[in-house]
């Protein structure tokens, strides 16, 4: 069987090798960047402002299931489209 050769270090030197390779990356990635297409640009600030305005919920509320019973029984109108 084979020694084990990994190295173990404590969790604050691995936070500060992690937080080092970051900022060196961070330091590189800056100097090589190029604006976006206009496109994409554009689509970023459309998501952008969709966040912002929230997002109507996916779940019916209870006067909408509530108009749908009666409208399938027969007690209530039925809406059209």
């Amino acid at each position: 069987m084979a020694a084990s050769t990994e190295l173990q270090i404590d969790r604050p030197h691995c936070r500060a090798i992690c937080d080092e390779i970051g900022w060196r990356l961070r330091i590189m990635l800056d100097r090589e960047t190029t604006p976006l297409p206009p496109r994409l640009q554009a689509l970023l600030l459309r998501l952008a402002a969709q966040e912002l305005a929230g997002s109507p919920s996916i779940a019916p509320s209870t006067d909408d299931t509530i108009r749908q019973d009666r409208a399938e029984d027969g007690t209530g109108p039925i809406l059209a489209a």
